[in-house]
């Protein structure tokens, strides 16, 4: 048991595989709930329009709510914010799995569940993300992050997904049920791990407003990151536009005529592809260069925006979206790992939540427009248009060049504050 556990810390710590143990469950639970909640909108509605709704509900929080968590994050502790979180979202899930037997649940109880389960995401991704740095050292992020991703991409897409479609062609109740005891788990699993993850703060207490703004300021007065925000939040904006109504295209009486297991299947396919971009994230990134990774991720995107018009075969869909979403999972792990690096971690928080605010703020406004544009002209036209966004991305690799990336890491090792903590 020993040499077992040696051979699975890698470096880690045991602080991160309890990490990992609640990460494993909750996005489990991610991939069920993902799944079951567009399919329970479209036994209650088959307007486009309020179908993308509820995913415009879920992802709103990021563009209202984000700021406020990561102001939270740079002041509660981040463990317990976590647990909190958990144990709302078990009270949550439970209340909806009630309200599904006792057929009460209406299109707005679903934008309402949605929303505060999209403000308890933003808590928990927020507090989790800045939390890392401190269980494994800012040297480690790389590799932690690359697990990480790899756990959340396969349970979220990967094993979530059909078993959420399997559970729901059962009862939608139970994949609700099953997802609510997932959160449990993680909620049971954050508790045994030691320590405390509230960051280290100097100087008079501050408002929430003040702190908020520092994050924000921080965020546009660098380059790269401003750079990098306002290049993902258009990305996510095109691609949240076709997935915002991805269900009516591919879920019989649509295009593609497959069930809710189908379209399981096909979110998995994302997933296998990501896993293995997220596993081999490092060799990605040495073969090619961040600068090529970046333009390749964007590339990426449009393939998937186009291939369910240009190959209307789900298997060849199938295998198409598994090799282009390879290079989107290397993009996350590696580019995510330069945001934890370069950003002091009493403002970590506030930075991370600022750049999901523009980055993820757009999400709500892709389903939105994916919604509107889908009801007035038509499936088709959302990915034609989403295409448009994403190729007109592609001349800002002109920016983000490997020598300016390698120039901002060495400035904020430089300048990095030595009594800043490291691993718990």
């Amino acid at each position: 048991m020993t040499r077992l556990w040696a051979a699975l810390d890698d470096g880690l710590g045991r602080g991160f595989w309890t990490l990992f143990s609640a990460s494993f469950l909750a996005n489990l639970s991610d991939g069920i709930f993902q799944i079951a909640l567009p399919l329970l909108a479209i036994s209650v509605t088959t307007e486009p329009g309020l179908v993308a709704g509820v995913t415009v509900a879920s992802r709103l929080p990021w563009l209202v709510f984000a700021l406020i968590a990561g102001a939270l994050a740079d002041r509660l502790d981040r463990r317990r914010t976590m647990v909190l979180v958990d144990a709302g979202r078990v009270v949550l899930l439970g209340g909806l799995a009630i309200a599904v037997v006792g057929n009460v649940a209406t299109i707005w109880l679903l934008y309402i569940v949605a929303f505060i389960l999209g403000c308890f995401e933003t808590m928990f991704d927020t507090a989790a993300s800045s939390m890392l740095p401190n269980v494994v050292g800012k040297d480690n992020v790389v590799a932690a992050n690359s697990r990480l991703n790899a756990v959340e991409l396969t349970m979220n897409n990967f094993v979530g997904p059909p078993l959420g479609g399997f559970l729901a062609g059962i009862g939608i109740a139970s994949a609700f049920g099953t997802a609510a005891a997932g959160y449990l788990g993680a909620l049971l699993c954050l508790f045994t791990l030691g320590g405390s993850f509230r960051p280290i703060r100097e100087g008079p207490p501050t408002s929430i407003r003040s702190e908020i703004g520092e994050g924000l300021r921080y965020l546009f007065a660098h380059r790269l990151l401003r750079t990098m925000a306002l290049v993902v939040g258009p990305m996510n904006l095109g691609s949240m536009a076709v997935f915002g109504v991805l269900v009516l295209y591919v879920v019989a009486p649509g295009p593609l005529g497959l069930d809710g297991f189908g379209l399981g299947l096909l979110t998995t396919a994302i997933a296998i592809g990501t896993v293995a971009g997220t596993l081999l994230a490092s060799r990605i990134e040495r073969a090619i260069g961040r600068a090529n990774l970046f333009l390749a991720c964007i590339a990426s995107l449009l393939v998937m925006d186009l291939v369910w018009i240009v190959i209307p075969q789900p298997l060849l869909i199938g295998i198409v979206l598994a090799i282009s979403s390879s290079f989107g999972g290397a993009f996350n792990v590696v580019f995510g790992s330069i945001r934890q690096r370069i950003v002091p971690n009493h403002l970590l928080g506030r930075v991370m939540a600022s750049f999901r605010v523009v980055s993820w703020g757009s999400l709500p406004l892709g389903a939105l427009l994916g919604g509107i544009i889908g009801q007035t002209l038509g499936l088709t036209a959302v990915f034609i248009g989403a295409a448009i966004i994403h190729l007109s991305l592609l001349p800002s690799r002109l920016i983000l060049t490997n020598e300016f990336m390698a120039q901002v890491e060495a400035h904020a090792a430089a300048n990095a504050d030595p009594d800043e903590p490291t691993a718990a």
